[in-house]
């Protein structure tokens, strides 16, 4: 099997639930670092660089709400899930149930 081939594959595969992933886990406020930890905690491990970028996008599209605020020492943006995005999430989280379920069937053949 090619590896790069395969990574890239996997990197299409994983970036497709990384919205659901983050509203998730924003179940409990977070800062990006702590956010970050608990995501690579569940296993699905995500670089600084692709997860600031996606809760800057999901609060610019109201799905979450930030604030500044002090933090052991310095000021830290702790971000926190919106109604519309308690909303989004249900939506999202019964599509991948769905999508899950018919792809078990699909493999099981």
């Amino acid at each position: 099997m090619d590896e790069d081939r395969l990574d890239k594959i996997r990197g299409e595969l994983r970036r497709g639930v990384l919205v659901l992933a983050v509203l998730a886990s924003l179940h409990q406020e977070h800062y990006g670092y702590s956010l970050r930890k608990q995501m690579i905690a569940a296993g699905i491990d995500i670089d600084e660089g692709t997860l600031y970028p996606l809760v800057r996008r999901l609060e610019k599209q109201g799905l979450l709400s930030s604030e500044w605020r002090e933090g052991e020492g310095r000021k830290k943006r702790y971000y926190t899930i919106s109604a519309d995005g308690k909303a989004m999430y249900q939506i999202l989280k019964d599509e991948w149930n769905t999508t899950n379920s018919a792809l078990n069937a699909l493999m099981e053949r």
